[in-house]
């Protein structure tokens, strides 16, 4: 877990993750006139997981996941159902025990969103973790326009981009457009994390 400090926080979004992610993608689905088979075949995920998927009954992995949401033109948090953007005041608080959090039931994979008001400007903010020697596979590129920046806070972090691999330690950064086939690795015996900030020009 990311949460170091010996009090086992566990968020309680995360395992609601499977219903909550799954009653979004219907939702979406059916908003944009999709049958499962459209959705399957734009997605490149079989009818039948999606369907397990939409009932509940299966936690995507991260790789399927993402393909899932690129095929819905929405993002992964739209999906996993994270806060919802300010309305009112001038500052919003989201509690690190309230964070929306996607785990890959495959790899442990995590993905937590840390955006207290997503939505409220142009970029998003959400914390990774990847356990030893665990890689997310090669996700889908985003829409042209999309830039990540991240930050590694603890461990070693392979980045693929574009047949491009950077390996960065604790403190390093990286900025890179998000609009070509990417993912990321941990090679190493110790778990990493990392900060990304996604930004999505308009």
């Amino acid at each position: 877990m990311v949460e170091q400090d010996g009090n086992a926080a566990e968020p309680p979004h995360g395992d609601d993750l499977a219903g909550a992610f799954g009653g979004n993608v219907r939702r979406r689905r059916e908003e944009a006139g999709l049958t499962l088979e459209q959705l399957s075949t734009q997605s490149s995920v079989s009818r039948a997981m999606l369907s397990k998927v939409e009932r509940g009954e299966k936690s995507p992995t991260i790789g399927i996941a993402s393909r899932i949401a690129h095929a819905l033109d929405a993002s992964l948090s739209d999906l996993i159902g994270g806060p919802g953007p300010a309305t009112s005041g001038v500052a919003v608080v989201m509690r690190k025990n309230e964070r929306p959090v996607f785990r890959d039931p495959e790899t442990g994979f995590e993905r937590h969103i840390v955006s207290a008001a997503p939505g409220a400007g142009p970029g998003e903010m959400v914390m990774h973790y990847l356990p030893a020697q665990v890689s997310t596979g090669l996700l889908p590129a985003y829409p042209p326009g999309t830039e990540k920046q991240l930050v590694v806070l603890a461990g070693t972090l392979t980045v693929a981009i574009g047949g491009i691999h950077e390996t960065l330690n604790a403190g390093d950064s990286l900025f890179y457009q998000a609009d070509v086939d990417h993912g990321f690795a941990n090679r190493t015996d110790a778990p990493c994390e990392y900060l990304m900030v996604i930004s999505r020009r308009t």
